[in-house]
C-alpha cells in the first residue's frame, strides 16, 4: 500500500504545511509536462503480485516478518496485513520475448519464496480472495507494523468521524455488516500492471486502460467467496471500494473507477488529487521539491482502478507509468502473465486508434461495463463501442484478443510469444473457465468446504498449468 511514513500522529500543523508543498510540487509537475522533462524511450512494463501466506490448515498464517527476513529481497514487500506479501518485478522493455521473461521471474521469486516458507511450516498462495479468510482474522492485531499503516487506519477514521465502515455486497448471496478498522482491505489481493507512457500518449493510454477494465476484469475474475458467501465473480472490487471508504462525497472515495476520461494528458489527476481528496498521510520529508515526495505519497493514497503514477530513473529523470489494478492475484502464473499480454497488447491497440476509443464509448458505460463485469463474469452484457451493448465474451474473442495481437506485433513481440500468451486467454474464454468459475464450480460438486477448495486450488497452482486446464477432482 505504497511508501511509508516515519510517524504516525498528526497535528493540524503538518496538514497545513503538507498540502502547501503538495500544491508546490503540482505546480513543479505541470512544468514538466509542458517541458516535458519525462523520459520517454521505449515503453517498458512491470508488476505488482500480492499473495497469501497460509499455514497447514490453509488460514492465514500472520509469518511475513519473519519470511522477510529470510528472503533478504528488496522487490519482496510487507502489505497491510501480515499475512499478506508483494512480489515486484523487474520492469522489462516490453518487446521480444518480455512475457516469458516475466514469467520465469515470477516463478523463480515464488519458488525460492516458497522454500523460505516451508521452513516456517507456511504456504504462499495466489488468489484474489483466500476462501478461508474469517472475520476474525481481519483484526488489527494482524496489521503489519508499520508506520503507514496505523496512520491510515487512524485518518480514514477521523474522515469517517469514528462512524463504522458498512459493507454490503449483493451478489448470489448477500452480505452485510459494519467494521470498525481498516483491515477489510488485507482480503484483497491483486496483481497489478505497470506500463510506462510517454506524457504525449498518456491521455490516450489512461483512457483505453479504463475502457479495457471492464473485460479484464471478466476474463481475470477469481474472487467468489468472501466469509463463506457466494457473491460477485470479482468480489474483490466491491471489497476493495467499501473497505477503506472515507465516508463523505462520492468524489471523494479513495477507491473508485474515476469520474470521466482524461482529457488532454494524466496531470488532471493529480490536478484532481488536490482539488477533491483530503491529505490522508501528512508526513513531511526533507527531499527537494523535484522529487516530488509529498505528491507521490499523496497519490500512493488514491487507489484509482486506473491511477498514473510518478517514477525516477537511477539518474532521477522522470518517467509516467499506469498502474492497471483490476485483476485478481492468481489463478496461476500463466494466467497473470497471460492477462498482463492481453491487457498491454489491447491498451496499445486502442490509444492509437482513431477515431479515439473514448469518443465512441461515454464514460458512464465504461464504469458501468466495469462494475456489471465484476459482479457477472463472463456472463455480463455491457456498453460497447458505438452504441452497441453485447456480451462481454464476444467483446473479448471478436474484438480486444484480435486487437491485442495487432497492439503486441507492434511492439515488436515475437509471434511465438503473442501465440503463446493470447492462446491462453483465447483457451480460457473458450472452456468460460476463470478462477471465479472454477471455484464456483469446485463447490457445486464437493459442498461448500473451504479448506478443501484451498487445497485443491493450490494443488493446480503449483502444478503450474493455466486455470483452463484444471480439474474438479483435486487431482492436477
Amino acid at each position: 500500500m505504497g511508501q511509508n511514513i516515519a510517524e504516525s500522529h498528526f497535528c493540524e500543523r503538518d496538514f497545513t504545511e503538507f498540502s502547501a508543498r503538495l500544491r508546490r510540487e503540482t505546480r513543479l509537475l505541470k512544468q514538466w509536462f509542458e517541458a516535458p522533462l519525462f523520459e520517454s524511450d521505449r515503453p517498458t512494463i512491470g508488476f505488482e503480485a500480492e499473495a497469501w501466506l497460509i499455514d497447514a490448515d490453509g488460514s492465514p498464517a500472520p509469518k511475513v516478518e519473519t519470511l522477510l527476513d529470510s528472503l533478504a529481497d528488496p522487490l519482496i514487500v510487507p502489505e497491510l496485513a501480515t499475512f499478506n506479501i508483494e512480489f515486484n518485478g523487474t520492469p522489462a522493455a516490453l518487446d521480444a520475448d518480455a512475457f516469458s521473461r516475466l514469467a520465469a521471474e515470477l516463478d523463480a521469486t515464488l519458488a525460492r519464496t516458497n522454500r523460505a516458507a516451508a521452513s516456517a511450516d507456511i504456504r504462499v498462495a495466489l488468489i484474489g480472495i483466500l476462501p478461508t479468510v474469517r472475520q476474525t482474522h481481519l483484526t488489527l492485531g494482524a496489521m503489519t507494523p508499520r508506520k503507514r499503516y496505523r496512520a491510515l487506519n487512524e485518518q480514514v477514521f477521523s474522515l469517517r468521524h469514528g462512524r463504522p465502515m458498512r459493507l454490503l455486497i449483493e451478489g448470489r448471496d448477500r452480505l452485510d455488516l459494519n467494521w470498525h478498522d481498516v483491515m477489510l482491505e488485507a482480503a484483497a489481493t491483486s496483481f497489478q500492471v505497470h506500463l510506462k507512457v510517454s506524457p504525449a500518449e498518456s491521455a490516450r493510454v489512461y483512457n483505453a486502460s479504463k475502457i479495457l477494465s471492464g473485460p479484464m476484469v471478466a476474463i481475470s475474475a477469481n474472487s467468489p467467496f468472501l466469509f463463506g458467501h457466494d457473491l460477485w465473480e470479482e468480489t474483490r472490487i466491491a471489497l476493495f471500494e467499501q473497505a477503506v471508504s472515507v465516508g463523505g462525497a462520492v468524489l471523494q472515495e479513495r477507491v473508485n473507477f474515476g469520474f470521466r476520461y482524461a482529457k488532454q494528458s494524466i496531470l488532471e489527476t493529480f490536478q484532481s488529487n488536490v482539488d477533491r481528496y483530503p491529505v490522508l498521510l501528512p508526513q513531511l520529508m526533507d527531499e527537494p521539491p523535484e522529487q516530488l515526495a509529498h505528491l507521490r505519497l499523496h497519490n500512493g493514497t488514491i487507489w484509482r482502478w486506473n491511477r498514473p503514477l510518478i517514477g525516477f530513473d537511477a539518474h532521477g529523470t522522470p518517467h509516467l507509468r499506469i498502474e492497471h489494478r483490476v485483476m485478481p492475484s492468481g489463478p496461476s502464473v500463466p494466467d497473470v502473465i497471460a492477462n498482463m499480454a492481453l491487457y498491454a497488447g489491447a491498451v496499445r491497440s486502442l490509444a492509437r486508434e482513431e477515431p479515439a476509443p473514448e469518443s465512441r464509448l461515454m464514460f458512464l458505460h465504461a464504469q458501468k461495463g466495469f462494475y456489471d463485469c465484476a459482479r457477472d463474469g463472463l456472463d455480463a452484457s455491457i456498453p460497447w463501442l458505438d452504441g452497441a451493448e453485447l456480451p462481454v465474451w464476444r467483446i473479448l474473442a471478436e474484438d480486444l484478443i484480435p486487437r491485442a495481437r495487432i497492439g503486441l506485433a507492434a511492439l515488436g513481440i515475437d509471434p511465438a510469444e503473442i501465440a503463446h500468451w493470447l492462446g491462453i486467454v483465447e483457451q480460457r474464454l473458450s472452456r468460460r473457465q476463470t478462477g471465479a468459475r472454477w471455484q464456483r464450480a469446485w463447490v457445486a460438486r464437493h459442498g461448500p468446504d473451504m479448506a478443501g477448495l484451498l487445497e485443491s486450488y493450490l494443488e493446480h497452482q503449483r502444478a503450474g498449468r493455466p486455470v483452463h486446464e484444471w480439474t474438479l477432482d483435486g487431482s492436477a
